[in-house]
């Protein structure tokens, strides 16, 4: 199977950085290919702004989403953008890894999600009527891949449980793993955290690998995240609202979008 790795840490020796090594080597001795997109090693530009459409008339106003539409469809996206989107096609599976910084990914990680998903590629594709609101949500260009976080963290497990300080961690990645990720398709699959990534020893970091090893021995047998598909019957259209009746046991907030 093809894995694509965007890693985003400027410290190639950080933990983060043995960890990257750790999962190209595991993943490469299970007989998958591996290709890893290194944001800062590439020198990722991370703002998304008029350099993005060369194309665009010079001194016309710029609609972002519409000239995003026209340098997908008509093939003058810059380089680096559009050799990142064949990666993702490429892919049977994507994993992000990078450290929560500020209670989400570094800056250069969303200016790659901002960059390369493209409207008329990872998103604005479908039919819009009464029926359908598009093809998103568990459908889209990545329907049938899958996709993992590998995400380090400062403060402890406790930090970010259900009543921890810090907010539970489901709830602090659902922006990217529901609205990044699941949003053009991928079937997402549980992060791996790792808490208190500055207090590492080796014993720690030999059972932290090992853990690695076993999620990543599971990629493609684990079950996703069970987030409810927009177009199959439990939201209404045009609102988008979970229909009544559907909140299971009691559930609130964004374990309402888990069937």
């Amino acid at each position: 199977m093809n894995l694509l790795i965007v890693y985003a840490h400027p410290e190639p020796r950080s933990l983060n950085g043995a960890l990257r090594d750790r999962m190209v080597t595991t993943l490469t001795a299970a007989g998958h290919e591996v290709l890893v997109s290194d944001l800062y090693a590439q020198g990722w530009k991370a703002a998304l702004d008029r350099a993005d459409f060369p194309a665009e008339p010079e001194g016309a106003p710029l609609d972002v989403i519409d000239a995003s539409h026209r340098a997908f469809v008509h093939g003058t996206q810059t380089p680096d953008v559009a050799e990142e989107q064949r990666r993702l096609l490429w892919a049977d599976a994507v994993i992000l890894q990078f450290p929560l910084w500020w209670f989400s990914m570094p800056a250069i990680l969303k200016g790659w999600v901002e960059r390369v998903f493209a409207h008329g590629f990872a998103y604005g594709v479908g039919e819009h009527s009464d029926r359908r609101w598009g093809d998103r949500y568990g459908e889209g260009v990545f329907a049938g891949k899958r996709a993992m976080l590998v995400v380090t963290v400062g403060g402890w497990a406790e930090h970010y449980a259900e009543r921890g300080i810090n907010g539970p961690m489901d709830d602090l990645l659902f922006p990217i793993q529901h609205g990044i990720l699941f949003y053009p398709g991928f079937s997402v699959l549980d992060p791996f955290v790792v808490y208190r990534a500055e207090r590492m020893n080796e014993e720690r970091f030999r059972a932290i690998t090992t853990d690695l090893d076993r999620r990543l021995e599971r990629l493609f047998t684990e079950r996703p995240i069970a987030y409810r598909p927009q177009n199959r019957g439990d939201y209404e259209i045009p609102s988008m609202k979970l229909k009544d009746g559907l909140d299971g046991a009691g559930q609130q907030g964004f374990r309402l979008h888990r069937a």
